[in-house]
Protein backbone atom coordinates (compact mmCIF):
# COMPACT_ATOMS: atom_id res chain seq x y z
CA UNK A 1 0.00 0.00 0.00
CA UNK A 2 1.48 3.74 -0.74
CA UNK A 3 0.26 6.42 -0.10
CA UNK A 4 -1.85 8.63 -2.88
CA UNK A 5 -2.61 12.21 -4.04
CA UNK A 6 -6.17 13.55 -3.28
CA UNK A 7 -7.08 16.76 -4.77
CA UNK A 8 -9.25 19.26 -3.00
CA UNK A 9 -10.88 21.75 -4.03
CA UNK A 10 -10.72 25.53 -1.73
CA UNK A 11 -13.89 27.79 -1.55
CA UNK A 12 -11.96 30.07 -3.79
CA UNK A 13 -11.63 28.19 -6.79
CA UNK A 14 -8.05 26.87 -6.41
CA UNK A 15 -7.28 22.84 -6.12
CA UNK A 16 -4.36 21.98 -3.88
CA UNK A 17 -3.24 18.85 -3.45
CA UNK A 18 -3.04 16.36 -0.84
CA UNK A 19 -0.42 13.75 -0.29
CA UNK A 20 -2.26 11.17 2.31
CA UNK A 21 0.21 9.36 4.95
CA UNK A 22 -0.09 5.46 4.65
CA UNK A 23 0.12 3.04 7.68
CA UNK A 24 3.71 2.89 8.11
CA UNK A 25 4.60 6.53 8.39
CA UNK A 26 1.67 7.08 10.77
CA UNK A 27 2.88 4.07 12.91
CA UNK A 28 6.22 5.60 12.85
CA UNK A 29 4.39 8.89 14.54
CA UNK A 30 2.38 6.85 16.98
CA UNK A 31 5.68 5.17 18.54
CA UNK A 32 7.77 8.78 18.94
CA UNK A 33 4.59 10.12 20.73
CA UNK A 34 4.47 6.90 23.06
CA UNK A 35 7.78 7.08 23.81
CA UNK A 36 7.66 10.96 24.43
CA UNK A 37 4.10 9.94 26.81
CA UNK A 38 6.07 6.75 28.51
CA UNK A 39 9.01 9.18 29.38
CA UNK A 40 6.34 11.97 30.95
CA UNK A 41 4.59 9.33 32.84
CA UNK A 42 7.30 7.83 34.35
CA UNK A 43 8.64 11.25 35.64
CA UNK A 44 5.25 11.69 37.80
CA UNK A 45 6.13 10.03 40.39
CA UNK A 46 9.46 11.55 41.43
CA UNK A 47 8.20 14.94 40.87
CA UNK A 48 4.59 14.77 42.56
CA UNK A 49 5.89 12.42 45.73
CA UNK A 50 6.80 15.08 47.57
CA UNK A 51 3.24 16.41 47.68
CA UNK A 52 2.05 13.71 49.35
CA UNK A 53 -1.61 12.48 49.13
CA UNK A 54 -2.28 15.91 47.54
CA UNK A 55 0.67 14.81 44.77
CA UNK A 56 -1.36 11.24 44.22
CA UNK A 57 -4.17 13.44 43.10
CA UNK A 58 -2.27 15.47 41.04
CA UNK A 59 -0.50 12.53 39.30
CA UNK A 60 -3.39 11.23 38.46
CA UNK A 61 -4.81 14.19 36.74
CA UNK A 62 -1.54 14.71 34.84
CA UNK A 63 -1.38 10.97 33.86
CA UNK A 64 -5.22 11.46 32.46
CA UNK A 65 -4.12 14.64 30.58
CA UNK A 66 -0.97 12.91 29.14
CA UNK A 67 -2.97 9.78 27.60
CA UNK A 68 -6.16 10.96 27.01
CA UNK A 69 -6.15 14.80 26.09
CA UNK A 70 -2.42 14.87 25.05
CA UNK A 71 -3.50 14.43 21.17
CA UNK A 72 -6.64 15.81 21.55
CA UNK A 73 -5.38 19.35 22.48
CA UNK A 74 -2.08 19.62 20.08
CA UNK A 75 -3.85 18.21 17.15
CA UNK A 76 -6.85 20.74 17.89
CA UNK A 77 -3.93 23.66 18.06
CA UNK A 78 -1.35 22.67 15.93
CA UNK A 79 -3.05 19.83 13.52
CA UNK A 80 -0.46 17.57 15.03
CA UNK A 81 1.16 16.49 17.79
CA UNK A 82 4.89 16.06 18.46
CA UNK A 83 5.43 12.47 16.66
CA UNK A 84 3.40 13.90 13.73
CA UNK A 85 5.76 16.98 13.53
CA UNK A 86 8.74 14.87 13.57
CA UNK A 87 7.30 12.59 10.31
CA UNK A 88 5.77 16.01 8.91
CA UNK A 89 2.34 14.91 9.28
CA UNK A 90 -0.55 17.30 10.26
CA UNK A 91 -4.34 16.33 10.41
CA UNK A 92 -6.87 18.15 8.61
CA UNK A 93 -10.88 17.83 7.93
CA UNK A 94 -11.73 16.12 5.01
CA UNK A 95 -12.15 18.99 2.59
CA UNK A 96 -8.35 20.15 3.32
CA UNK A 97 -9.47 23.00 6.19
CA UNK A 98 -7.79 22.92 9.54
CA UNK A 99 -8.91 20.30 12.48
CA UNK A 100 -11.66 21.28 14.78
CA UNK A 101 -11.66 20.91 18.34
CA UNK A 102 -14.94 18.40 17.99
CA UNK A 103 -13.12 16.57 15.02
CA UNK A 104 -9.66 16.09 17.28
CA UNK A 105 -11.51 15.18 20.15
CA UNK A 106 -14.02 12.19 18.08
CA UNK A 107 -11.01 10.87 15.92
CA UNK A 108 -9.05 10.70 19.24
CA UNK A 109 -11.88 8.79 21.64
CA UNK A 110 -12.45 6.73 18.65
CA UNK A 111 -9.03 5.51 19.36
CA UNK A 112 -9.91 3.17 21.69
CA UNK A 113 -12.18 1.51 19.03
CA UNK A 114 -9.09 1.48 16.59
CA UNK A 115 -7.09 -0.35 19.33
CA UNK A 116 -9.04 -3.28 19.34
CA UNK A 117 -8.58 -5.88 20.17
CA UNK A 118 -5.02 -5.42 20.49
CA UNK A 119 -2.34 -3.28 18.41
CA UNK A 120 -4.47 -1.42 16.74
CA UNK A 121 -5.95 -4.16 14.50
CA UNK A 122 -9.47 -2.82 14.04
CA UNK A 123 -7.69 0.70 12.98
CA UNK A 124 -5.06 -0.85 10.88
CA UNK A 125 -7.86 -3.00 9.38
CA UNK A 126 -9.59 0.17 8.75
CA UNK A 127 -6.91 2.05 7.03
CA UNK A 128 -5.97 -0.95 4.61
CA UNK A 129 -9.63 -0.92 3.29
CA UNK A 130 -9.89 2.39 2.76
CA UNK A 131 -8.67 4.27 -0.46
CA UNK A 132 -7.64 7.66 1.60
CA UNK A 133 -6.08 5.35 4.63
CA UNK A 134 -8.83 6.34 7.18
CA UNK A 135 -8.86 4.81 10.92
CA UNK A 136 -12.36 4.16 12.09
CA UNK A 137 -11.52 7.83 13.68
CA UNK A 138 -10.90 9.28 10.97
CA UNK A 139 -13.92 7.96 9.40
CA UNK A 140 -15.97 9.22 12.07
CA UNK A 141 -14.50 12.36 12.52
CA UNK A 142 -14.34 13.21 8.82
CA UNK A 143 -10.29 13.89 8.97
CA UNK A 144 -7.68 12.96 7.08
CA UNK A 145 -4.10 12.28 8.00
CA UNK A 146 -1.83 14.39 5.52
CA UNK A 147 2.33 14.80 4.40
CA UNK A 148 3.77 18.38 5.37
CA UNK A 149 6.27 18.52 2.65
CA UNK A 150 6.26 20.01 -0.45
CA UNK A 151 5.34 17.97 -3.46
CA UNK A 152 7.11 20.41 -6.77
CA UNK A 153 5.90 19.83 -10.40
CA UNK A 154 8.47 17.97 -12.51
CA UNK A 155 10.57 17.83 -9.24
CA UNK A 156 11.29 21.63 -9.39
CA UNK A 157 10.84 24.12 -6.20
CA UNK A 158 9.14 27.78 -6.52
CA UNK A 159 11.95 30.38 -7.60
CA UNK A 160 11.86 33.90 -7.27
CA UNK A 161 12.84 36.42 -4.73
CA UNK A 162 12.02 35.19 -1.26
CA UNK A 163 9.09 36.98 0.69
CA UNK A 164 7.49 36.54 3.67
CA UNK A 165 4.22 36.24 4.11
CA UNK A 166 1.99 39.40 5.55
CA UNK A 167 0.16 37.17 7.50
CA UNK A 168 -0.10 33.63 9.24
CA UNK A 169 -0.74 31.00 7.43
CA UNK A 170 -2.31 27.73 8.12
CA UNK A 171 -0.30 24.60 6.93
CA UNK A 172 -3.27 24.10 4.20
CA UNK A 173 -2.80 27.90 3.61
CA UNK A 174 0.72 27.63 3.32
CA UNK A 175 -0.04 24.36 0.90
CA UNK A 176 -2.19 26.33 -1.56
CA UNK A 177 0.52 28.91 -1.84
CA UNK A 178 2.81 25.89 -2.80
CA UNK A 179 0.59 24.35 -5.32
CA UNK A 180 0.21 27.88 -6.78
CA UNK A 181 3.74 28.38 -7.21
CA UNK A 182 4.06 24.66 -8.75
CA UNK A 183 1.73 25.11 -11.22
CA UNK A 184 1.91 29.00 -12.39
CA UNK A 185 3.48 27.78 -15.69
CA UNK A 186 0.84 25.62 -16.63
CA UNK A 187 -1.67 28.47 -16.91
CA UNK A 188 -2.08 31.71 -18.80
CA UNK A 189 -0.76 35.02 -17.33
CA UNK A 190 -4.55 36.23 -17.42
CA UNK A 191 -5.37 33.19 -15.11
CA UNK A 192 -2.37 33.38 -12.94
CA UNK A 193 -3.17 36.89 -12.19
CA UNK A 194 -6.73 36.45 -11.31
CA UNK A 195 -6.13 33.39 -8.59
CA UNK A 196 -3.58 35.45 -7.01
CA UNK A 197 -5.94 38.42 -6.87
CA UNK A 198 -7.81 35.93 -4.73
CA UNK A 199 -5.63 36.10 -1.86
CA UNK A 200 -6.19 39.68 -0.78
CA UNK A 201 -4.51 39.45 2.18
CA UNK A 202 -1.21 38.39 0.94
CA UNK A 203 -0.73 40.70 -2.10
CA UNK A 204 -2.02 43.69 -0.84
CA UNK A 205 -3.84 45.65 -3.60
CA UNK A 206 -1.59 44.15 -6.29
CA UNK A 207 -3.07 43.49 -9.70
CA UNK A 208 -1.70 41.19 -12.25
CA UNK A 209 1.75 40.08 -12.68
CA UNK A 210 2.57 42.44 -9.48
CA UNK A 211 0.19 39.91 -7.26
CA UNK A 212 1.07 36.72 -9.61
CA UNK A 213 4.68 37.17 -8.24
CA UNK A 214 4.32 38.16 -5.06
CA UNK A 215 2.72 34.64 -4.21
CA UNK A 216 5.31 33.64 -6.04
CA UNK A 217 7.96 35.37 -3.57
CA UNK A 218 5.89 34.45 -0.89
CA UNK A 219 5.94 30.36 -1.51
CA UNK A 220 9.56 30.34 -2.10
CA UNK A 221 9.98 32.03 1.39
CA UNK A 222 8.01 28.90 2.68
CA UNK A 223 10.54 26.47 1.03
CA UNK A 224 13.57 28.06 2.36
CA UNK A 225 11.66 27.92 5.99
CA UNK A 226 11.56 24.40 5.06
Amino acid sequence: MIDTLRPVSLPEGVEITLRLAGPVTRARAWFLDFALRLLLASSLPGIFQVFGKVGYGLAMVTSFAIWVLYPIVLEAIWGATPGKRLCNLVVVMSDGTPLTWPASALRNVMRFADMLPIGYAVGLASMMMDSQFRRLGDLAAGTLVVHRETATVAGEAPTGPALAAPVALTPLEQRAVLDYAERRRSWSDERAAELAEVAAPLVDGLRGAEASARIAGIAAGLVQRR
